[in-house]
């Protein structure tokens, strides 16, 4: 009995294991993407500010924000794709979702913009 009790155990164990395959994700927004700005604060005072995303394939990323070097913010996000319009939310924070496109501009760089035209970050 203990013999048909394992072999049932090993047969669910396998059938379960080979119905639970994640479907793989190969969107063309994975990988790393930043934006650069120099602000100037004032005359002689200029700071600059880094913006980086990293989208993952489980329509999860990490955002950071960085200023002169310094993180001023760090948070995961959220991702979904909808007829080739993303849309980026960072629960838990006061960060408003944002709309972006994937695009590529004249110098053949991949970029996301956002619906005015912004350019939000560039594929590094």
């Amino acid at each position: 009995m203990k013999k048909i009790f394992s072999l049932f155990a090993i047969l669910g164990i396998i059938l379960a294991s080979n119905c639970s395959r994640i479907p793989e994700n190969d969107d063309p927004i994975i990988g790393y993407w930043e934006k650069v700005d120099i602000q100037t604060t004032s005359q002689t005072n200029k700071q600059k500010v880094l913006q980086k995303w990293t989208f993952n394939d489980a329509y999860l990323g990490r955002y950071n924000h960085e200023i002169n070097a310094k993180e001023t913010l760090r948070t995961d996000f959220k991702w979904s794709e909808d007829q080739g319009t993303y849309t980026i939310s960072y629960p838990g924070t006061d960060l408003p979702d944002q709309k972006v496109t994937l695009q590529q501009s004249d110098k053949g760089e991949e970029i996301l913009k956002d619906a005015q035209g912004t350019i939000v970050a560039i594929r590094n």
